[in-house]
């Protein structure tokens, strides 16, 4: 598993990187409000306690918030697992499976893509004959 997230680390593409990120921060949110609704008063539950001292224990007066910091590393672990399981881990399959050559090549673009393209390819063979076949120059030689 630290090898798959190492290896999709040190590819470098930035594209993963920026959609591993919007991902884990939009995750992040929903693994929160599931950890502090649900997470966080089993742990208080389970360390006894009542009230605003439920799940924190103290020492010399100093309040020591263990409820808040489990549930801090739980909410961690699932968005580092969901990420890894749906992000890191299909994208790593299929750059693999790109390298084999089992990927199929790219499609070829729709019809009205490929018309496009023509008409822009006409407009410019025009232009540049109409402006002296001068590239880059767009305005009639005075």
């Amino acid at each position: 598993m630290f090898q798959g997230f190492k290896d999709f680390i040190m590819r470098g593409n930035v594209v993963d990187l920026a959609v591993g990120i919007v991902i884990g921060a939009a995750f992040t949110g929903v693994v929160s409000g599931f950890t502090k609704g649900f997470i966080e008063p089993l742990i208080k539950l389970m360390s006894g306690g009542t009230g605003v001292k439920a799940g924190t224990f103290s020492v010399r007066g100093v309040v020591f918030d263990v409820a808040g910091f489990l549930n801090s590393v739980i909410t961690f672990l699932i968005t580092a697992a969901v990420l890894y399981f749906f992000v890191v881990l299909p994208l790593n399959m299929l750059a693999e499976r790109r390298r084999r050559g089992e990927e199929p090549p790219p499609k070829t673009p729709a019809e009205d893509i490929i018309l496009l393209t023509q008409i822009r390819d006409a407009l410019v063979t025009q232009q540049s004959r109409a402006y002296g076949d001068t590239p880059g120059r767009h305005e009639p030689p005075r």
